[in-house]
């Protein structure tokens, strides 16, 4: 690429920057229609099935709530509203952190891990409809191996 006056080398060439607005448009529409199949068939948004999904995954179905919020990609303040609702709703406890009195753990009820069994089979046939059957095995590989040299830390 070539710097024209008044570039610098940060520019960002127009099949790049196409390329990085693909990445976003396909993530951003794939989350939609993921998100409308559970709302329609479970009444149940992606970021609650998430949160119900890393807590379902978790030891003894519990994880501190700024870890949670982690591994849901959620600002802490999000979070705490989101588990407000769960917790309205029966799907998610919270309890105290016996080894630090400021810290509170989100904890999976029953109720929450029978919605997230009743839902699962709804989010995972999104993700092969909208997603692993439209890659063949060969672009599913090359696609992760992009995505672990992105975010090697996300690898495994």
């Amino acid at each position: 690429m070539t710097l024209t006056a008044g570039e610098s080398r940060d520019a960002i060439g127009s099949e790049e920057l196409e390329v990085w607005r693909m990445l976003q448009r396909a993530q951003v529409r794939i989350t939609r229609l993921l998100e409308a199949d559970l709302m329609v068939a479970h009444d149940l948004a992606l970021a609650s099935y998430d949160v119900l999904d890393q807590l379902a995954e978790s030891p003894g179905r519990r994880l501190r709530m700024n870890d949670l919020a982690e591994r849901v990609l959620l600002s802490r303040s999000g979070l705490t509203r989101l588990v407000d609702r769960l917790q309205r709703d029966g799907l998610v406890e919270r309890e105290a952190c016996t080894s630090d009195a400021r810290g509170l753990f989100a904890v999976l009820t029953d109720a929450g891990a029978d919605r997230l069994a009743e839902a699962a089979p709804t989010y995972l046939r999104g993700i092969r409809s909208r997603f692993l059957d439209v890659l063949d095995e060969d672009e599913l590989r090359q696609c992760a191996a992009m995505l672990t040299k992105l975010f090697p830390e996300s690898a495994g």
